[in-house]
């Protein structure tokens, strides 16, 4: 055996060994920024159900089924649901997976003439990207009363200019959307977007303490629009939805927003 096979033997396991420090560093690498954007973004979405609390009566609603959800065999979705009393339903849901870490709060108003709040955090490593859409699901979005809860809203939207304004892609579901915040940022500013998401809780809770009660024939309106809005998604696709009914079925999918993301089924009389 020649002198130079021998050396290439002996450099293999130093090679191996290299390899194996790198994927070891990598791996330690992703587990301490996972720990600690979990830590955050659990936090954020804790202080935001707190300021919701401090508002209205928050009741947990058992999502039955739907209280873990699979994707792609590696996602893992915990769901919860509850009800705002006066306002509606909220779905809360949170997924850890290592390098990205993701939050999606989406606040379904029923009882009063309210946008609906749809709001998704994602951690990915050291970046950052926040959402924060609000979709007018009113009977007439145009009218002065509506315009009025929307300019309350929009008196948060100018705090975060600093941080950076992500381009999206065109979709159907822009027609329905007023205000929409989307923001990137670091772990530098972990801080703002965590204000980001309480603020826009809480503006959007002490401008629907504000408003009356809808009447019975209202309600039944604001339902249809938010069932129709709902269908849309099923049919015309979305970005998170896309990925929903490819894992788990159209029906299925269906199934969990009518129960739980939105709850349209929990408020049909």
């Amino acid at each position: 055996m020649s002198d130079i096979n021998v050396k290439k033997k002996r450099r293999w396991p130093v090679v191996l060994a290299v390899i194996l420090l790198i994927i070891c560093m990598l791996g330690g690498f992703i587990a301490v920024n996972a720990a600690k954007n979990k830590k955050v973004m659990n936090d954020t979405v804790d202080q935001a159900l707190e300021i919701l609390s401090q508002n209205a009566k928050v009741t947990p609603v058992d999502p039955g089924e739907y209280r873990q959800i699979k994707v792609y065999g590696l996602m893992k979705f915990d769901v919860s649901q509850y009800d705002v009393e006066n306002i509606g339903n909220l779905s809360v849901m949170t997924v850890n997976m290592g390098f990205m870490q993701m939050s999606s709060f989406v606040l379904s108003p029923y009882e009063k003439n309210m946008p609906l709040l749809s709001m998704d955090f994602m951690y990915i490593l050291g970046n950052r990207k926040a959402y924060a859409e609000f979709y007018d699901l009113a009977a007439d979005p145009s009218s002065a009363e509506y315009q009025s809860v929307l300019d309350s809203i929009r008196q948060f939207e100018g705090k975060y200019s600093g941080l950076e304004t992500i381009e999206t892609s065109p979709a159907w579901y822009d027609d329905y959307t007023t205000i929409a915040l989307h923001k990137a940022g670091k772990r530098s500013d972990d801080a703002k977007i965590n204000d980001m998401f309480c603020d826009a809780v809480r503006c959007y809770m002490e401008t629907a303490e504000t408003l009356p009660l809808l009447s019975d024939e209202e309600k039944a309106v604001k339902l249809e629009l938010t069932q129709e809005y709902c269908d849309g998604l099923i049919e015309k696709g979305g970005v998170s939805t896309d990925v929903f009914k490819k894992e788990l079925g159209e029906e299925t999918t269906r199934d969990f927003f009518n129960k739980v993301f939105f709850g349209t089924e929990r408020y049909r009389k």
